[in-house]
């Protein structure tokens, strides 16, 4: 008899905190996307289907997740599946809470709209099943953190973590820059645009090597890279968080007040504002992940000592 039969399903992925947590953001996601596919509904413009492919993805996602590590077929992937793992939960948290937020603000409302109560009633079941799914996926963020005397990837750490958050801040950045920003008009914005696209690129670099585990490609310690790499980053961001705001907002390049006729949804102004604002945002993010980057070299380097 086989001593390894019975053993090809990972008990732990459904009799865990982590496994219960992976199963609530299944039920949650699946509830999500049948409610609005039955009655909610999600037409009304490019809101409703940036919800509706979060919802979509991120029960996807989960699904493959939940089925590799269930059956241990992970561990024929070419990656680092903690590190991975991690990352999509903090992403899904990040999306879900956009999602989230969006939905509800332009999907429900107060009165019962010509379709009736029912529809409106499906709508905030599915707010309410969204708000929980987010929870479920912080949850698991929160499971699989960093704890001291515990050995976990990189993207486990608060300086992984940070990582996902920035690009996500990038992310909504760019959004706001093709809304209408008007960037084009003065090379010192096209420089802050270059100085968000460079450091988005560079943080897309860092978490594609930590997941796929090719961090020893680099030709100095990880440890250091990161640390070099993000003081960069504070530095750019810093310049661009000054300088984004006089070209746009003074009264020499731009305009101190919204214009009266700007229109909602559409206007430069706001777009402007949105940037800005985003800026100062990724500056603290990369200003925290200098400080831990630099708390995790220390603690690597201290039993050499």
């Amino acid at each position: 008899m086989n001593p390894q039969r019975g053993q090809y399903l990972n008990k732990a992925a459904v009799l865990s905190p982590l496994g219960a947590a992976r199963l609530s953001q299944l039920a949650l996601g699946c509830s999500v996307v049948a409610m609005v596919t039955h009655s909610a509904g999600y037409s009304g413009g490019s809101y409703g289907v940036f919800c509706m492919a979060v919802w979509c993805a991120c029960f996807t996602v989960t699904t493959v997740v939940f089925f590799l590590d269930a059956t241990h077929l992970h561990a024929c992937l070419p990656v680092s599946w903690d590190n991975l793992t991690v990352a999509f939960a903090a992403l899904a948290t990040l999306m879900y809470v956009t999602a989230s937020v969006v939905y509800p603000v332009y999907f429900v409302t107060a009165e019962c709209p010509y379709a009736g109560c029912e529809v409106r009633n499906f709508r905030i079941a599915v707010t309410v099943c969204s708000i929980a799914a987010t929870l479920a996926y912080g949850a698991e963020v929160i499971l699989s953190r960093a704890k001291p005397g515990r050995v976990v990837g990189y993207m486990a750490t608060v300086s992984g973590l940070l990582k996902v958050v920035q690009g996500f801040v990038a992310c909504i950045i760019f959004g706001a820059l093709g809304n209408g920003s008007e960037y084009t008009r003065h090379a010192a914005t096209i420089f802050c645009v270059a100085v968000y696209a460079a450091c988005f690129a560079m943080t897309t670099v860092v978490v594609i090597l930590t997941v796929s585990g090719r961090t020893g490609c680099l030709k100095l310690p990880f440890d250091r890279f990161v640390v070099v790499y993000t003081l960069l980053a504070v530095l750019l961001y810093l310049s661009a968080s000054v300088v984004w705001p006089v070209f746009c907002f003074d009264k020499k390049y731009g305009s101190p007040e919204r214009p009266s006729s700007c229109p909602r949804g559409r206007c430069p102004w706001d777009s402007k504002v949105v940037v800005a604002v985003f800026s100062f945002v990724n500056l603290t993010l990369y200003i925290a992940d200098l400080v831990y980057s630099q708390r995790i070299r220390f603690i690597t380097q201290q039993p050499r000592v």
